[in-house]
């Protein structure tokens, strides 16, 4: 699926197993921090190594959420809430910032000598969904879910 195919999407469409909402500065550190928390309670909740290729998926994406909610989305004094969800068989990012009139553009390709620009494509590259929603007229929350890893029998 597209990212344009999903932006309709309002909330998870199973009810989260676990939950963690916690609010960041608008700063670089704020993101960091941020995305440092996400695969830190990927790993605890999914009992996943630090270094399994969904963890290092769900750091990729919180990063890009998380810089682009600072960098697009911030208004002064205004902080970003990351939200975690770990639902039976994904891990859902939320990043809900203060700027819904700044949308995420659409996902195209950029040449490879740009050095800005490719954080939706990264978050396109390793997320399995990842969407949008406007709730009010005050924020926006983009998210996205990496699939967790089925145990065969």
């Amino acid at each position: 699926m597209t990212h344009h195919q999903l932006t309709g999407e309002a909330a998870p469409p199973l009810a989260p197993v676990r939950q963690l909402t916690l609010r960041f500065s608008s700063t670089r550190r704020g993101a960091r921090l941020a995305r440092r928390l996400a695969v830190q309670q990927f790993t605890e909740w999914t009992g996943l190594p630090y270094d399994s290729d969904p963890a290092r998926a769900v750091a990729l994406v919180a990063a890009e959420l998380a810089s682009n909610a600072v960098r697009h989305g911030s208004l002064p004094g205004r902080d970003f809430r990351l939200a975690l969800l770990l639902l039976p068989d994904r891990f859902r990012i939320e990043v809900t910032d203060t700027r819904p009139d700044r949308l995420p553009p659409p996902v195209t390709p950029r040449p490879a000598d740009e050095t800005s620009g490719r954080g939706l494509l990264i978050v396109q590259s390793y997320a399995d969904r990842w969407g949008r929603t406007v709730r009010d007229a005050y924020t926006k929350t983009v998210w996205a879910e990496v699939l967790l890893p089925t145990t065969g029998s």
